[in-house]
């Protein structure tokens, strides 16, 4: 039995090196499959559920899983359809992303292709706004699969990554918020939390999620830390000040970190103050999936501080 289940597309990464125009680092990303690395750093059973090509960059995501202890028991090679990449540069406003995603195999996912059997072999499926983004027949497939883990009683966790390249900010609130009434936990980002609510406060916008049906809402703050919210209690963490390289990567390390601690039985205070350990220390290397921390390495770090 896995922990976690992490649906999505993962996405072979070229990163901008710092004040080189020309000179790109390769690695991993796609939000599901950092999710998962991070999930499976920090300790957790995790596996992917997810389709990508049978070409050399899915070649490589099989090796970058099964070294880091990730289970493939529902990873699906397409034939017929690439596996999607990205490019991250970085200039004064921050790091931007490119994306060549279009056809690839996991947006050619069906639900039919959704089986019992993977819902079945988790306690808890996680799976995202991008997921849903890359092709209608992932969208459905998106609430497919909840909806056989409502059946069987698996939990889900739903994050909100928003990528208005991807579609338009209606439709994204629409499918994003039907998607928060199903799940357990919603893991958003504060910024586009805004947009998506247009509320302007944490308070408000946790209120908002929590009224919608989500169990426990864990609002992503960036640099100023994190809120968890339930009906019944509502905390906020600060962040570490650290020396921050690249972001990348950042949102999908907390949340790995966070689930993987409430699975192993920790309160939401203490997987929240984890989670913001964990995040903190990604963002001080380059690109997605490379600077994610083990978990004894994210223990030093918070013994600092205790």
């Amino acid at each position: 039995m896995l922990d976690i289940l992490s649906f999505g597309e993962p996405m072979y990464e070229l990163s901008q090196l710092p004040n080189q125009e020309l000179n790109y680092l390769a690695g991993y990303g796609g939000d599901a499959s950092n999710f998962a690395i991070s999930a499976a750093r920090q300790g957790a059973k995790v596996g992917m559920l997810a389709h990508i090509g049978d070409d050399v960059f899915g070649d490589k995501f099989i090796q970058l899983w099964q070294k880091e202890n990730v289970n493939i028991d529902f990873v699906v090679r397409n034939p017929n359809a690439p596996t999607a990449i990205y490019l991250i540069s970085h200039d004064e406003q921050g790091h931007h992303f490119t994306f060549y995603r279009k056809g690839s195999a996991a947006a050619q996912i069906t639900p039919e292709q959704i089986t019992k059997q993977s819902i079945q072999s988790t306690k808890l499926l996680h799976t995202s706004a991008i997921t849903h983004a890359i092709s209608q027949s992932s969208s459905d497939t998106v609430f497919k699969a909840i909806e056989l883990a409502k059946e069987l009683g698996t939990k889900v966790s739903f994050d909100t990554n928003l990528r208005l390249k991807l579609w338009s900010l209606d439709r994204a609130r629409a499918i994003i918020h039907e998607t928060i009434r199903m799940v357990d936990y919603c893991l958003p980002s504060l910024d586009e939390a805004i947009l998506l609510t247009k509320l302007n406060k944490a308070d408000d916008i946790a209120d908002f999620y929590l009224k919608l049906g989500a169990k426990v809402i864990i609002l992503k703050m960036g640099k100023e830390g994190a809120m968890v919210a339930t009906e019944n209690e509502r905390f906020i963490e600060k962040g570490h000040k650290v020396e921050t390289v690249d972001a990348t990567g950042a949102g999908d390390c907390f949340s790995g970190a966070f689930l993987t601690q409430i699975m192993q039985g920790k309160s939401l205070k203490e997987s929240l103050y984890y989670a913001n350990s964990a995040a903190a220390l990604t963002t001080t290397g380059f690109g997605a999936v490379a600077p994610i921390p083990y978990c004894h390495q994210v223990e030093q770090f918070m013994r600092q501080f205790n």
